[in-house]
């Protein structure tokens, strides 16, 4: 007797090979859930966008792709600079897109990962007419952050409202709800039905591996390099830091900031202002290059604004930014500094948006830093191989 088969759909916005931190978590939880759901004769239907996270940086990648118990749908978006109503475009055509390609479809199980609430809530509404079981994986407070980090007040007054409404519906009617940071645990205690886990990010076996090769810090070079990598956004408030650091630290260290978003033109206009030119911007890359720049720095920088929204939040550039024997200049507060303290105690630790700090604490490091980086206690904690196979245990449990 054959057993019948079941089927997954699996959303997630951002896939790989693009570049951001929804692909690298649901990229690699898709093939360690694919190994687990053949074994139990589940398929696994994916949609996802094509590479669109930077309009600087895109690769190829076909709209369908098939392996094995996998269909990867690659949906095209309009073209876009990480702008608010952008992103609400994008969303619109992916959300009616999914729905269009998955009407006549039946699913035992819907899987979404969001950190902006439509992909949750995509995920609901095809979940509610199919009757089904719905697991959220919640990368972000969308509700939170847009208080924070859009300026406009009139479109803040309309939106929220509206996000709310989505947002209550969406989470209430979730099976169950796996939250990234465990700084969002008190936010959801309002949601009495789902079940909760606290699969967090974690290091991939590329970084894990870059560790064991790369050797101790020293402070040997004459012009230091202070490395970021990742979204140039009103959220990490790259424009608040590095410009004014910069012109304190002077000629012996430079900024090269590798990436592109929404506040990149607030960036380039404030290192014109401060007069600076050893601030350089690099346009997004893949991780290959990405590693080389990692180990040509001197340090490794990771920032995020003084909101109420970050205090919840841990940002994923931890983990693999921990693996290369640098020491990190880390400018958060809330459970991600809770986080550092705890699990990363030889970072160096500032204020957000305080670039005297950083500077301060910076030039002190130079005077007396430490020479070895032992973080094999925070890889044994955080292999995101062991995380992703706990993870997809967790979701094929929703259908047997």
């Amino acid at each position: 007797m054959t057993m019948e088969r079941k089927k997954i759909l699996f959303l997630t916005f951002y896939f790989k090979p693009d570049l951001c931190a929804g692909s690298f978590r649901n990229s690699p939880l898709l093939f360690e859930l694919a190994q687990l759901a053949k074994k139990k004769s589940v398929d696994i239907d994916v949609f996802t966008t094509l590479p669109n996270r930077y309009s600087t940086f895109s690769e190829e990648a076909p709209e369908i792709e098939e392996f094995e118990n996998v269909k990867v749908r690659r949906v095209v978006i309009p073209k876009h600079k990480s702008g608010f109503i952008d992103q609400i475009f994008s969303f619109k055509t992916y959300f009616d897109t999914v729905n269009k390609e998955v009407k006549n479809e039946n699913y035992d199980l819907v899987y979404a990962s969001s950190s902006r609430l439509f992909t949750a809530y995509l995920g609901h509404t095809i979940a509610k007419k199919s009757k089904v079981p719905l697991y959220l994986d919640i990368r972000d407070i969308f509700v939170d952050t847009i208080k924070d980090v859009v300026k406009n007040k009139p479109l803040k007054a309309l939106v929220i409202p509206i996000l709310k409404r989505i947002e209550k519906q969406t989470f209430s009617n979730a099976t169950h709800i796996n939250l990234i940071s465990g700084g969002f645990k008190v936010y959801f205690e309002r949601y009495k039905k789902p079940g909760y886990t606290y699969f967090t990010n974690g290091i991939d076996e590329v970084f894990i591996k870059e560790y064991f090769k790369t050797k101790n810090y020293n402070k040997k070079s004459d012009t230091k390099k202070i490395v970021y990598a990742g979204n140039f956004g009103e959220g990490q408030g790259l424009h608040k830091i590095v410009p004014q650091s910069a012109k304190i630290l002077g000629k012996g260290f430079e900024f090269h900031l590798i990436g592109d978003g929404g506040a990149k033109q607030l960036l380039l206009d404030k290192i014109e202002e401060e007069g600076v030119d050893n601030v350089f911007i690099i346009p997004p890359m893949n991780r290959e290059e990405l590693i080389k720049k990692y180990h040509d720095s001197d340090y490794l920088l990771i920032h995020l604004n003084d909101y109420d929204a970050f205090k919840k939040v841990l940002p994923s550039k931890i983990f693999e930014l921990a693996m290369f024997k640098k020491p990190l200049l880390v400018g958060v507060n809330g459970y991600a500094r809770a986080f550092i303290e705890e699990n990363l105690s030889d970072s160096i630790l500032f204020e957000p948006g305080n670039a005297i700090e950083l500077t301060n604490k910076l030039l002190s490091n130079e005077n007396g830093a430490k020479e070895t980086m032992d973080r094999e206690a925070f890889i044994n904690n955080f292999n995101r191989e062991n995380i992703n196979t706990d993870m997809a245990i967790s979701i094929l449990n929703l259908i047997h």
